[in-house]
């Protein structure tokens, strides 16, 4: 067991020993831990007889800034290699000190820290008492995010499955712009008419890097390692299901009940 171990930790690109927290998935699984802990059990209990935190000007900033966070990792991962350089059919690690690889190692790294930061989605739901957002979806995707990218920066920070990382960025700058407008207040609710199609937009999402990792289980040209890509879309599959679940609960269901009730 131990011989299999040192097989996989040597399969590690060696350009991410010196990033924090890359040298053992031990802190990353203990952070996800407390995550789990800390929204499910200890905020809950904490709140349960206080009232809800009005945070309407620390939402804006937030919101602000992860859309900014966002837009700055995209560009990043984008002069990576997506911007032209990198194929969508197939895209090989580089493991290279070149800048262009460079540039992306350091991006796949700041992608993986902004999982972390996510985590304060949930935290404010908590503290402003809307626990009705706390759900099965929302604490998986946000608790099993930042081992998905750990386990990617940490062997394969660049190449073919860098894309997932691509599109997620870009989802991620439409969707904290929601956030961000939504956070007005009621005043910006006929500018918020596109929420469903967020949702749609996410899974589409998963549908297409899916789609795009797969390609690789048919062919045995890339010089890329098939198993990431097996991971990725084990991922993207669990996730489309989730996020199917919630989109048919929250918003087929109660088309159908308006439509029936008139």
């Amino acid at each position: 067991m131990n011989r299999i171990l040192e097989d996989i930790w040597d399969a590690r690109d060696l350009r991410m020993d010196s990033y924090p927290l890359m040298n053992s998935p031990l802190p990353t699984i203990a952070l996800c831990c407390l995550y789990f802990y800390g929204v499910k059990f200890l905020g809950p209990r904490l709140m349960k007889d206080k009232k809800a935190w009005e945070i309407k000007n620390v939402l804006i900033g937030y919101n602000l800034v992860q859309v900014i966070f966002s837009g700055w990792i995209l560009f990043e991962i984008l002069m990576g290699g997506w911007a032209g350089a990198y194929s969508f059919r197939c895209e090989p690690l580089d493991r290279s000190d070149n800048a262009m690889a460079l540039r992306m190692a350091n991006a796949a790294w700041w992608y993986y820290f902004s999982k972390f930061t996510e985590f304060f989605d949930t935290f404010f739901f908590i503290v402003r008492k809307k626990t009705e957002h706390v759900s099965t979806l929302h604490v998986l995707h946000h608790g099993l995010m930042p081992l998905f990218a750990w386990e990617a920066c940490r062997f394969v920070p660049g190449g073919h499955e860098s894309f997932g990382a691509l599109f997620n960025t870009f989802v991620h700058v439409v969707m904290y712009t929601y956030y961000f407008l939504a956070a007005f207040g009621p005043r910006f609710q006929r500018y918020l008419w596109w929420k469903r199609h967020l949702t749609k937009f996410q899974m589409f999402q998963f549908v297409s890097v899916t789609l795009h990792s797969l390609q690789l289980a048919f062919s045995n040209e890339c010089n890329f390692p098939v198993y990431q890509s097996m991971i990725s879309s084990g991922f993207m599959v669990l996730f489309f299901i989730l996020f199917m679940q919630f989109y048919f609960r929250n918003y087929k269901k109660k088309t159908a009940l308006a439509t029936k009730s008139q």
